[in-house]
């Protein structure tokens, strides 16, 4: 099952069902990309908790060591972005850069979960884009410049149950229609139940809080005026424009 949470013509929040383009909420149907309602991020979490070089590649392609643990770090609620929506970033940066994602969204409150029963706190999947401002990053080492700007978090289109997204998904970026990333799920360094496992031991997670689970090589530099599609198999396709003042 996928499904959609949206804003539909008289202004209510409301979480509808997708099935082939549309999203069917009470007697309505509605078509994802159309005018008639605003896509809104799947889910409304207190912190997105995002993994750093889960990707052996990529963090060959950063110059940086493998992690013997997950390197973790957090976005605020201020980061989110939607389906369809022009993300603005810093002005005046030498790189600002996409990374896609797979993003986990968690179901329930929970605290020291065992990996064995990781998946079950698990409401769904979406796809994530990891904006990242590579100058201030590389200047700090808490990242919240480089990392938690606004608007630094977009995510959707949808959340999909994970009974729809195979343990091999395809993780894919592209930019102005060119594949820019090309990675899969089973290329991970930590499994999503590790690092829920992980996690947990430190934080309490609340429903609707997202793990960002790392990015495949082939991060690269954002435009002003871009076009950029983030897409998981079994989840869909996010896609958001880039302004750069």
């Amino acid at each position: 099952m996928k499904y959609v949470r949206f804003r539909d013509p008289a202004g209510a929040v409301r979480r509808g069902e997708f099935e082939s383009g549309h999203v069917h909420f009470a007697n309505e149907s509605y078509s994802l990309d159309g005018d008639e309602i605003d896509v809104l991020p799947p889910c409304e979490p207190s912190k997105i908790v995002c993994i750093g070089r889960n990707y052996a590649d990529h963090a060959d392609e950063m110059g940086s060591d493998l992690p013997d643990r997950p390197m973790l770090f957090l976005k605020p609620p201020n980061a989110l972005a939607g389906h369809g929506d022009t993300v603005t970033v810093p002005a005046g940066k030498d790189r600002i850069d996409y990374e896609a994602e797979l993003g986990v969204v968690i179901g329930e409150q929970c605290r020291h979960v065992s990996q064995a029963n990781a998946m079950d706190v698990v409401e769904g999947v979406t796809c994530m884009n990891d904006v990242s401002n590579r100058e201030d990053q590389r200047q700090e080492q808490n990242w919240i410049r480089g990392k938690a700007f606004d608007g630094s978090a977009p995510l959707g289109p949808v959340l999909a149950t994970p009974d729809e997204v195979p343990d091999d998904a395809r993780v894919q970026s592209r930019v102005n229609g060119e594949v820019k990333q090309d990675g899969s799920r089973e290329q991970l360094i930590f499994s999503i139940p590790e690092l829920i496992a992980e996690i947990t031991t430190y934080l309490t997670l609340e429903p609707g809080d997202v793990i960002a689970t790392g990015t495949p090589e082939g991060v690269g530099p954002l435009s002003d005026g871009d076009a950029v599609e983030i897409e998981v198999e079994g989840v869909g396709t996010l896609e958001h424009t880039v302004r750069i003042p």
